[in-house]
């Protein structure tokens, strides 16, 4: 059994290309149901957004593993298998857990240090386990992850130095509707300047939780109305979108997010399309309760092009596997605009036709734009630079504690068989002592030599079963383990061997076995 990672993400493919490999819905149930059945993949789950995808598999053979991801990612998106692999990257073993590892912490993210991450790597996970992709090895390195990733964001507040996509987006979106004179100081930064930052939407409503970095996480203080030492919804009245009117396209995790950053950065009027008209309701309901100053309603999607006029600016992120709006159609809703009207589409493959750029007064800010605006502010990340050595340090700390307990139960059956072996020896020992045994011997003294005989089997076997755990953390541990049944004539997956502890051992109970 081995970890293995393989797929291309903002750092090492284009956004065009990264939009044709996107796997969503059913064609991603399908692809990674695939992959497990072929010879060499035991266990999968993918990992897509709108920065990646990434597969992550159990694989009884590293190339066979990668050539059936591969091919079938190949085959599944469209994408010839010579174009996708000029763009793959492949990582296994420790770097495949270090890998993601680091994607969880949000260090691979266009945006570093952003939480959202990690609700999508939970999200991956609950759908392998939901469809029976992921298995006992993908179960337990994803469960790690997730613990990595949020020990990251607790320990370091990586989070609160960056900015999330929306925020960072936002930013962009922003030097559109409102140009700034050449001499004018810093522009406002959406991630930073919260004039209600302690707003916080009540329980239930879709907006709780969007893009915190636990997702489970219920807001755990606030009045009636869910806001911090206050009975009364949010007051947004200023702000660096103070006055603007947004049109949200969506009510999913990212939308909501996007509606409740636009509201608290003050906003006057947030309108929600979304296919399913009941969840735009309750999430411009939301939008209503949480902040007294935002006007918000819902409309049909197919009225989304109608409410053009009205805004200033559109959010997009539906998922949806085709363009929501197209040039034509924003053309033909808004002949009369002379204001700036921009497009933040955060969706893989894009929501909104690029075309859009050609229109008067029309801007747009994508995937590739915010990629190419990361790229060039890596010289401003100085000052998140402690931040993320310790995030690093977190992130191989943890690599290193993933393998020695991996390895340590994996090394199990085998422990377990010798002590078996060593247990039917004893046994045979006993039943042929007990016959030679004077017969005016009391049972007590009976009871006394069996557990002598027991003890003395224990504590020979003892130091060598610590040991071979301890061996096989080391890059080559997996030889000691077969010295060990080449020695004692070992068979593993006996019933006993597969039945005795099924508890994985911890690091903690690894290092008290050697005192």
């Amino acid at each position: 059994m081995s970890v293995l990672a393989v797929g291309l993400s903002h750092r090492s493919s284009p956004v065009a290309l990264l939009e044709r490999v996107a796997l969503n819905g059913e064609t991603r149930t399908r692809a990674v149901g695939e992959m497990v059945a072929s010879e060499s993949v035991n266990e999968a789950m993918v990992v897509s957004t709108c920065n990646r995808t990434e597969v992550y598999a159990d694989v009884s053979a590293f190339h066979g593993g990668v050539a059936a991801i591969t091919e079938l990612l190949s085959w599944h998106t469209g994408v010839a298998l010579g174009e996708l692999s000029d763009h793959l990257y492949v990582h296994y073993e420790d770097r495949a857990v270090q890998h993601l590892f680091s994607v969880t912490c949000g260090l691979d993210s266009m945006v570093v240090g952003e939480g959202q991450i990690l609700g999508q790597v939970r999200d991956a996970l609950k759908l392998g386990q939901e469809t029976g992709t992921v298995g006992r090895v993908l179960n337990d390195l994803g469960q790690r992850a997730l613990r990595v990733g949020k020990r990251a964001h607790t320990e370091t507040h990586l989070d609160h130095a960056g900015a999330d996509m929306v925020s960072f987006g936002l930013e962009h979106a922003l030097a559109y509707l409102r140009p700034r004179p050449a001499d004018a100081g810093p522009a406002p930064t959406v991630g930073q300047t919260a004039p209600v930052a302690g707003a916080v939407p009540p329980a239930a409503c879709p907006m709780s939780g969007a893009g915190a970095t636990d997702p489970e996480a219920a807001p755990a203080t606030g009045g009636p109305n869910g806001l911090d030492g206050s009975d009364g919804p949010a007051k947004a009245t200023s702000g660096p979108l103070a006055g603007l009117r947004v049109l949200v396209l969506g009510a999913g995790s990212m939308s909501a997010l996007s509606a409740n950053t636009v509201a608290r950065q003050g906003a006057r009027t947030v309108i929600v399309a979304n296919r399913t008209m009941e969840r735009a309701a309750r999430l411009a309901e939301c939008l209503t309760e949480a902040y007294d100053t935002v006007g918000s309603r819902a409309v049909p999607f197919p009225d989304a092009a109608d409410v053009l006029p009205e805004v200033d600016l559109v959010i997009s992120c539906t998922g949806a596997q085709g363009l929501v709006l197209t040039a034509e159609a924003v053309a033909a809703a808004d002949t009369a605009r002379t204001t700036p009207l921009v497009f933040l589409d955060l969706a893989l493959p894009h929501d909104i036709d690029p075309a859009v750029r050609n229109l008067p007064h029309v801007d747009l800010v994508d995937i590739e734009a915010l990629r190419q605006a990361t790229a060039a502010a890596r010289d401003h990340e100085s000052g998140r630079s402690g931040a993320l050595t310790v995030v690093r340090e977190i992130v191989d700390e943890e690599v290193t504690e993933f393998r020695t307990v991996r390895r340590a139960n994996e090394v199990t059956p085998t422990v377990v068989a010798l002590r078996a072996q060593a247990k039917d020896v004893v046994e045979a020992e006993l039943s042929r002592l007990h016959g030679r045994l004077p017969a005016d011997l009391d049972d007590r003294a009976r009871e006394e030599i069996t557990r002598a005989m027991r003890r003395v089997a224990d504590k020979l076997l003892h130091r060598p079963t610590v040991r071979v755990k301890e061996l096989a953390a080391a890059p080559d541990g997996e030889s000691y383990e077969a010295a060990l049944r080449e020695l004692f004539d070992l068979d593993p997956k006996t019933p006993e061997a597969l039945s005795s502890p099924a508890r994985p051992t911890t690091a903690a109970e690894a290092a008290q076995e050697q005192v």
